[in-house]
């Protein structure tokens, strides 16, 4: 599958996503993605010059399967020659959710990459997983950012299999010979995730549209072109009013307003974004009221304060 790996590394030129002697750390389950991954970054590793380590997370989930999905990874490490970092994660049984697993397995990923003085870490995740993701957070609940879903590349984290769809990984794994582990789990529709990609996406290849994780996917990439935009014109804002001036954040459009007033409130309790920007519409009321020019709004941890034209925040 030579057409896979030139796709690749198409994807890697485009999206910048890393340069020459780079250091990377491969996130690798033992799965199919990222045993897909694992592979073409080995063939890619002489001609980019790259170092690569393997870290592995093992939640204890699936009994004996995990065991297995770790020993798995460890011999992966030992083919390819590779070093490998794994977690030996103690899950309470009231907080298997899909949020703080991930939190779990991005928080070792980064202590991985951090005391080894890695440049990036690499994750699995191909285009199926994007339309899942758009599907999920516009159930949940989201704006422009959240249809943007994830990004080729943010910050340390990258994702090289992002435009490749789950159908040619295992066409790659096939031509290749690659073994792999498989996720019992993800055949049970417990997780939303999972409902969306058993029930939801079929249903709706099959009544509306046969193309439809192409085209959440590609629409994921445009909403992130545009929000992007709106982020660049945001920070300049931000830039020019970190004093929180009333007439000024009122002078924006609303879109840009509401990153003014979110910039400001992930400044003082970064994990706001998990708890959503319901305050900040409660907010932007109180800025547009011309009723009361002092008030204070209170909640997710946070206390906003507006003296006549002056906005203060505080942790509470």
């Amino acid at each position: 599958m030579a057409n896979l790996i030139k796709k690749i590394q198409n994807s890697i030129f485009e999206n910048s996503l890393f340069e020459r002697n780079s250091k990377i750390v491969l996130g690798v389950s033992g799965g199919p993605d990222s045993t897909c991954l694992l592979d073409i970054f080995s063939k890619l590793q002489k001609k980019y010059a790259i170092e690569l380590s393997i870290a592995h997370v093992n939640y204890h989930l699936r009994g004996k399967d995990s065991k297995k999905d770790e020993d798995f990874v460890g011999k992966l490490a030992e083919k390819y020659k590779l070093s490998i970092n794994i977690l030996d994660a103690k899950i309470e049984e009231g907080d298997k959710s899909e949020e703080k697993l991930r939190d779990i397995r991005y928080a070792f990923f980064e202590e991985v990459r951090k005391e080894n003085k890695f440049d990036f870490i690499a994750v699995a995740h191909n285009s199926d997983d994007q339309a899942e993701t758009v599907l999920m957070r516009l159930i949940r609940g989201t704006g422009l950012n959240g249809l943007s879903a994830m990004r080729a590349k943010n910050e340390k984290i990258i994702r090289p299999l992002l435009d490749t769809t789950r159908k040619e990984i295992t066409a790659y794994l096939r031509s290749n010979r690659l073994s792999y582990r498989i996720d019992k789990t993800n055949k049970e529709s417990i997780y939303l995730r999972n409902k969306i990609r058993n029930r939801l996406i079929p249903y709706l290849e099959k009544n509306f549209n046969p193309n439809i994780k192409f085209v959440l996917a590609k629409s994921a990439k445009a909403f992130g072109e545009d929000y992007a935009v709106i982020k660049e014109l945001a920070e300049k804002a931000w830039k020019n009013n970190q004093l929180l001036y009333v007439e000024k954040i009122l002078a924006q459009p609303v879109a840009i307003q509401k990153r003014i007033i979110q910039k400001a409130l992930t400044q003082k309790n970064e994990k706001i974004n998990r708890k959503g920007f319901s305050q900040i519409e409660e907010i932007l009321k109180a800025l547009r009221s011309t009723k009361n020019k002092n008030q204070v709004i209170s909640g997710a941890g946070l206390k906003m304060t507006r003296y006549g034209d002056k906005i203060n925040l505080e942790l509470i």
